[in-house]
């Protein structure tokens, strides 16, 4: 199945190219490209949907890149919607979701990379991370109580300490790039307003109440903080090679095809090919074959 161009190149103008330069203002939270209708947006994701099955089968079959897909976003933005809906047709054996909370006491025992390079995908597959190490530079950067909580020596945390961590994320990033995993990142860009709107709304509709949180209104009280922190973040961690995307996420349906666009995109720039049958395996199939015919059963 064939995807338009147009909408191929959907997620291009949410890509952050001039990270130096990045604000966050300069990006709609409620954009939807002209694609008014959520019925139109449903067909073009059914669209992407059996696109990216097939471009997954070649990935796997490939067996040498590996994909990582990294999702942060403020609460409400709808990180498991997005994985649902955008990866249904995706086969299981070769996808990995990868949930990131607080840290146990283990993972606080370790650098902060740890907890998460041990969920790094294989080659072959598609890892998604729903948060991940930037969480290290965004909730602990606004609650920086929990620096202590982490064990570290006195001397290195210092005024530096986030810069440092920007560079140690940009250097692994590029040593994970040159060791075939490609990185696409998405930030979901949900609006104050909006989140409330749905925090009312696991409120009011019994069959969400368990999806609400305390803490959720709580961190709302952060919001410009966080806001601040995300800015800062992608502006010192976006790259040519691990580049972030900012997705507008007020209206669910259309972040959906946003981001499957880049992932589409992605995956039909790494060039895949199903792996090719030499003669000395097409002489093994057809020996094969010819066994399989002369037996009884």
């Amino acid at each position: 199945m064939k995807i338009a161009k147009k909408t191929l190149k959907l997620a291009d103008a949410f890509q952050v190219r001039n990270a130096g330069s990045f604000r966050l203002k300069d990006f709609d939270s409620a954009d939807i490209r002209g694609i008014h209708s959520k019925e139109k947006a449903d067909e073009l994701l059914q669209q992407s949907v059996a696109v990216l099955q097939d471009l997954q089968e070649k990935l796997y079959a490939q067996d040498q890149w590996a994909l990582l897909l990294i999702f942060q976003a403020m609460d409400a933005a709808g990180k498991d919607s997005l994985i649902k809906h955008v990866m249904s047709g995706v086969n299981p054996q070769a996808c990995e979701v990868s949930s990131f909370k607080q840290p146990s006491a283990e993972e606080l025992d370790h650098d902060f990379l740890w907890r998460t390079t041990r969920r790094l995908p294989e080659r072959g597959k598609i890892g998604i991370f729903n948060r991940s190490y930037y969480e290290e530079v965004l909730v602990v950067r606004v609650h920086q109580d929990y620096l202590a909580k982490q064990h570290l020596p006195p001397e290195v945390v210092t005024k530096k300490i986030w810069k440092e961590r920007f560079k140690d994320i940009r250097n692994f990033e590029e040593y994970m790039t040159r060791n075939g995993v490609v990185i696409r990142k998405f930030f979901l860009h949900v609006s104050k307003e909006e989140q409330k709107r749905r925090f009312l709304a696991r409120l009011d509709e019994p069959e969400k109440n368990w999806k609400f949180s305390d803490a959720d209104v709580h961190e709302r009280k952060y919001w410009d903080d966080y806001m601040n922190a995300y800015e800062d973040m992608i502006r010192h961690t976006s790259t040519p090679d691990a580049p972030w995307y900012v997705v507008p996420a007020d209206h669910k349906w259309f972040t959906h095809i946003a981001v499957s666009s880049a992932i589409i995109q992605t995956l039909e720039d790494m060039d895949l090919q199903l792996p090719k049958v030499d003669k000395v395996r097409r002489k093994q199939l057809d020996a094969a074959r010819q066994a399989l015919q002369k037996s009884r059963d």
